[in-house]
């Protein structure tokens, strides 16, 4: 099957779960050998190519106005692809057109790149400077202009009209099958290419401007997700969480709506050690880890206000907020007007390795989120043996029954489960143990065949041949 895949995130351009589900779900449909073409909103600078690499640049010759594909977009492909002999994005080609912002979330940032330690994380994410379309550097009050746009609240709307232009162009040629778009900003430029090309049209829906922003939505991004649910020859929700919004805020037929949940890569590869050299956190000490947006969404305020209360009767906990977002000031003030500033570490963006080992000095992972479609994060942790606290509003609460599940407003029951967590080693033990089991069920292998089966259902094409699916590797070991 050959697949238009739109989306906002890829990594290493991530500012969410969205990036990592694009991530898991495009290496999974390219193992089962469907071709893929991934269109990015941006370009990419040669310093963040770690996972993509440029191969075409960007046509900077071409005349003003030249709207050819070859003149729209660069095109990229994985480094995997000349290092493996069998790459797992071996059918995917990336391309970007040209953008002005950096991330579809409230205040979301690229990258951090400030200190790792103390209470300093107040600087937003260095990001590449922009350039002209024909790869020049904009006189400076045009650079004004770019940075203006480049916020959830400024020109977000008139940008996502903007890809929509650009795609119908870089589209023309209309050589795929069926077009898979992630989320509200790349909606209105599939229903563009579907029109144009008479292509079906699958709307991918993990997170909607209700769960962003409550009942304070953005009406310009609430008319844009509705005009592309309903556009679309099929809705993936990746809960029924998320389901039930899009029939009852948005009027979506229920029979219209596949859900789809998202998954994990399970490689049977345990966890490396700890570093021993633990910056700025003892050896000693129990860590509380929250990850994630620092957001209104992901309840992060909860989290501070749980922390006081188990900080309240335990010694040796230290609480970490790994993420960056609009509420991070907010929440040193609250942690430091609750006394506990010095048990709470808040540590910026993190990304790749850093990820990794903040899991492996995790004593438990909790998850307040006010309204969460899914929850990749949870998964993640379970993967890394960590035993996890999740909130009832989540899509990830529907799949997993070894985690312990609190209403996010509920501070103290989530202090109790919190130090239930870390004073009984044999609880924790056994959350890890199953939930390990139940999350291998979660693959994005089984992801991509419910996605490939929409695909066929709606062009009549057979699916390609897959390779046979790797033996489990077993559990990992008990800490």
């Amino acid at each position: 099957m050959r697949v238009l895949m739109l989306g906002w995130e890829f990594p290493p351009y991530i500012t969410g779960g969205l990036g990592t589900a694009c991530y898991g779900l495009t290496r999974a449909l390219s193992r089962q050998n469907h071709e893929i073409t991934f269109v990015l909103p941006k370009t990419v600078d040669d310093e963040y190519t770690e996972h993509v690499r440029l191969l075409t640049p960007q046509n900077r010759k071409a005349a003003q106005g030249d709207r050819a594909p070859e003149s729209v977009a660069s095109t990229f492909t994985s480094p995997k692809v000349e290092q493996n002999p069998a790459p797992e994005l071996e059918h995917v080609t990336f391309k970007a057109v040209p953008s002005r912002i950096n991330s579809p979330y409230p205040q979301g940032h690229q990258f951090y790149d400030g200190p790792r330690e103390g209470v300093g994380f107040l600087h937003p994410a260095a990001s590449p400077p922009p350039t002209n379309p024909d790869g020049s550097t904009p006189d400076p009050q045009t650079q004004k202009k770019l940075a203006a746009a480049a916020t959830y609240h400024g020109d977000i709307v008139a940008e996502a009209h903007r890809y929509a232009d650009l795609c119908l162009d870089l589209a023309a040629q209309g050589d795929f099958d069926v077009i898979h778009a992630h989320d509200w900003l790349t909606f209105l430029a599939a229903q563009a290419i579907a029109a144009k090309t008479g292509k079906p049209m699958i709307a991918h829906v993990h997170s909607t401007e209700f769960d962003r922003s409550g009942d304070n939505i953005h009406q310009g991004i609430y008319d844009l997700e509705r005009a592309g649910v309903h556009a679309a020859s099929q809705v993936i929700a990746v809960s029924h969480l998320t389901k039930s919004i899009l029939e009852h805020r948005y009027g979506v037929p229920a029979s219209k709506i596949k859900v789809v949940y998202n998954g994990i890569d399970n490689n049977g590869k345990p966890p490396e050690q700890p570093d021993p050299q633990r910056d700025a956190i003892q050896s000693n000490e129990k860590i509380v880890l929250f990850l994630g947006r620092v957001t209104m969404q992901k309840g992060p305020e909860y989290f501070v206000r749980a922390a006081k209360r188990v900080l309240d009767v335990m010694d040796g906990v230290r609480f970490v907020v790994a993420g960056t977002g609009d509420k991070v000031r907010d929440l040193i003030e609250l942690s430091a007007e609750l006394g506990i500033g010095h048990r709470c570490l808040f540590t910026g963006f993190l990304r790749g390795p850093e990820v990794d080992k903040i899991f492996q000095m995790a004593s438990v992972y909790v998850m307040p989120s006010v309204s969460e479609p899914f929850g990749i994060a949870t998964l993640e942790a379970i993967s890394h043996d960590v035993p996890v606290i999740i909130s009832k509003t989540s899509g990830v609460s529907e799949v997993l029954t070894h985690v312990l599940k609190v209403d996010f407003w509920d501070t103290d029951e989530m202090a109790n489960k919190i130090i239930a967590v870390l004073k009984h080693p044999p609880l924790a033990t056994t959350l890890r143990h199953h939930a390990t089991i139940e999350v291998r069920q979660l693959t994005w292998d089984g992801a991509a065949q419910k996605c490939a089966g929409l695909y066929t259902a709606l062009t009549g094409i057979a699916e390609p041949a897959s390779p046979s699916p790797k033996p489990d590797a077993g559990s990992r070991s008990a800490r």
